[in-house]
C-alpha cells in the first residue's frame, strides 16, 4: 500500500497543528522578563548552540492567500525605523548568552526580508555576527521574492554569509497568479536562482501551494513540471487554509474560484507521486528533499527535527527570535515578541525586550513534545527509549490514549507494540492525526487549524 489512501485520509481529514512546536503556540500566555532572563541563564549554562530567527516584515505588495504577519508598503524609508529597533534588540539579547553559545543557523524570514537593500542586509548580518559568535560553517538562509530582484542584490546576500535561499512560487500558472496578486514568471524566478548558484548558494528551496483558486490538477501538472525543471534542493508543498476571519487578505479571494475538495485532493495526490518519481525524498507533511540534502541525511541519521521555520538540521540549537513577532525557543521556554510595531517600538524605547507571551514547558510537555517530535520527524517512536528517558510506563501514562492507537493500527496508519510506534506508509501522511492523540492541550483550544491534507 502506497502513501496515498484516498478512503483514509477523507475518514481522517481534520483541523488541527501543523506541530512546529508542542505546546503550540496558541497555548502561550503570561510570560515576564524575568522568565526570559532565567531561561536565557539556563542556556547560557548549558551553552547550547544557537539559531538566530530574524522578522522582517515588510512587503510591497500583498499576497491574498498569505497568513504571515506583515506590513504592506512601499516605502522603502519604512525600513530605517525598524532597523533601528532591531538593533537594540540584538544587543539586549545578545547580553543574555554567552559568547561559547556557537550561532550554527541563522534565518531571514517574513515578510519580505528582501524588501530592504543588499546594504542593509550586509549592515543587519555585520551587527548579528558582532553580537553573536557564529560558526563559519553554519547553515544561513534567507527568504526572497524573485520579483524586482538583481545581480547585486544575490551578490550583497553571498556577503552577508547567506547559503540558502527559499523562493516563494505557490503556482506558476498565469491565472491562479492573478487571482491571489502574485504574478511571477518561470523567466524571473529562473534567472534569481542561477545567479544564486553562481554566488554559491548550496541549497534552492521552492514554496508551493495547492488549493488555491482557479486551481486544478491539470493546471498544477504543468507547474510542477516548471519546478523540476529549476531543480531546487527543497520544495515546500504547502495546504491553502482559507482563513479569512484571521487573514483578511484572504477574503478577496472569491469563494466560487477554489478547487472543490475532491479536486484539491487530487491535485496532492498527484504532486505528491509526481515530486517521488523525481527522486525527491518525502520528509513528512509538506516537506521534500533530494537525496542528498541535509535534511534528508537528517531524517536518515535520525537527527532531524521541526521548529518554527519547519523542518531543521539543527535540533540541538536554542532559537533567539528577533523582530516584531517573532518567537524563540530558550532552555526550557517559548516566547514570542509583540506584534504591533507600534508596541514592538514602544518597548525596546523604554529599554525591554518586546516580548508579549510565552510558556514554560513542563515535564509532561516535555514527554509529549519528545513523542511528538520523533513522531513528525522520524515516523517511529521507540517506547523503550521514551520509557527509560522520562522514567515512565507508556501504558499507564498514555492509558487514555490506547485506544485510538488501537483504532489507528487497525486502519493500518501504525504498527504499535509495546516496543515502538511505527507510522506504515498509508499513514505518514496523516502524522499530525496520529501526533493530536497525544496533545493534552487540543481540547481546551479554540484555535483554528488547516486541515490535516
Amino acid at each position: 500500500m502506497g502513501l496515498f489512501d484516498a478512503e483514509l485520509i477523507n475518514k481522517y481529514n481534520c483541523s488541527g497543528p501543523r506541530y512546529t512546536s508542542y505546546p503550540t503556540a496558541n497555548n502561550f500566555s503570561i510570560f515576564s522578563l524575568k522568565d526570559y532572563q532565567q531561561q536565557s541563564a539556563l542556556s547560557k549554562r548549558r551553552k547550547t548552540s544557537i539559531s538566530l530567527y530574524c522578522h522582517i516584515p515588510f512587503c510591497d505588495t500583498v499576497c491574498y492567500y498569505c497568513g504571515c504577519n506583515k506590513v504592506v508598503t512601499k516605502d522603502k524609508t519604512k525600513a530605517e525605523p525598524y532597523l533601528d529597533a532591531l538593533y537594540k534588540e540584538i544587543d539586549m539579547q545578545s547580553l543574555l548568552f554567552g559568547k561559547e553559545q556557537v550561532v550554527k543557523q541563522m534565518h531571514f524570514g517574513g515578510g519580505t526580508p528582501t524588501f530592504l537593500s543588499g546594504e542593509q542586509i550586509i549592515q543587519l548580518s555585520n551587527k548579528l555576527q558582532q553580537a553573536f559568535n557564529f560558526d563559519l560553517d553554519g547553515e544561513y538562509s534567507i527568504e526572497i521574492d524573485p520579483r524586482g530582484i538583481d545581480k547585486n542584490l544575490i551578490e550583497s546576500l553571498a556577503m552577508a554569509r547567506f547559503n540558502r535561499i527559499s523562493i516563494g512560487v505557490q503556482d506558476f500558472d498565469l491565472e491562479v497568479q492573478k487571482a491571489v496578486n502574485r504574478v511571477q514568471s518561470f523567466k524571473q524566478t529562473k534567472a534569481v536562482i542561477d545567479i544564486s548558484r553562481k554566488n554559491g548558494f548550496d541549497s534552492i528551496s521552492i514554496d508551493l501551494i495547492y488549493g488555491l483558486p482557479r486551481q486544478s490538477k491539470d493546471t498544477f501538472i504543468k507547474t510542477l513540471e516548471k519546478v523540476n525543471e529549476l531543480r531546487p534542493e527543497r520544495i515546500s508543498l504547502f495546504n491553502y487554509a482559507h482563513l479569512p476571519v484571521l487573514f483578511k487578505p484572504q477574503r478577496r479571494i472569491v469563494l466560487e474560484e477554489l478547487p472543490s475538495p475532491a479536486e484539491k485532493l487530487k491535485i496532492f495526490q498527484y504532486s505528491l507521486e509526481y515530486l517521488i518519481d523525481q527522486g525527491y525524498i518525502y520528509i513528512g507533511m509538506d516537506h521534500f528533499a533530494l537525496p542528498n540534502d541535509p535534511l534528508a541525511i537528517a531524517q536518515s541519521e535520525g537527527n532531524l527535527y521541526r521548529n518554527f521555520q519547519g523542518y531543521s538540521t539543527h535540533s540541538e540549537c536554542d532559537i533567539v527570535g528577533l523582530g516584531v513577532s517573532s518567537i524563540g525557543q530558550v532552555a526550557d521556554s517559548f516566547s514570542q515578541n509583540e506584534k504591533s510595531l507600534e508596541r514592538y517600538y514602544q518597548a525596546l524605547k523604554s529599554g525591554q525586550l518586546p516580548i508579549s507571551k510565552g510558556l514554560i514547558v513542563n515535564k509532561d510537555d516535555k514527554i509529549r513534545r519528545a513523542l511528538i517530535m520523533e513522531m513528525i520527524c522520524h515516523f517511529e517512536v521507540n517506547i523503550l527509549k521514551l520509557e527509560e528517558r522520562f522514567c515512565i510506563k507508556f501504558t499507564n501514562y498514555f492509558a487514555e490514549n490506547i485506544e485510538k492507537l488501537q483504532q489507528m493500527q487497525n486502519d493500518g496508519l501504525i504498527e504499535f507494540n509495546s516496543h515502538s510506534i511505527i507510522v506504515m506508509e498509508r499513514g505518514k501522511l496523516l502524522v499530525r492525526n496520529i501526533c493530536m492523540i497525544f496533545d493534552s492541550y487540543l481540547e481546551s483550544t479554540e484555535a483554528s487549524f488547516s486541515k490535516t491534507i
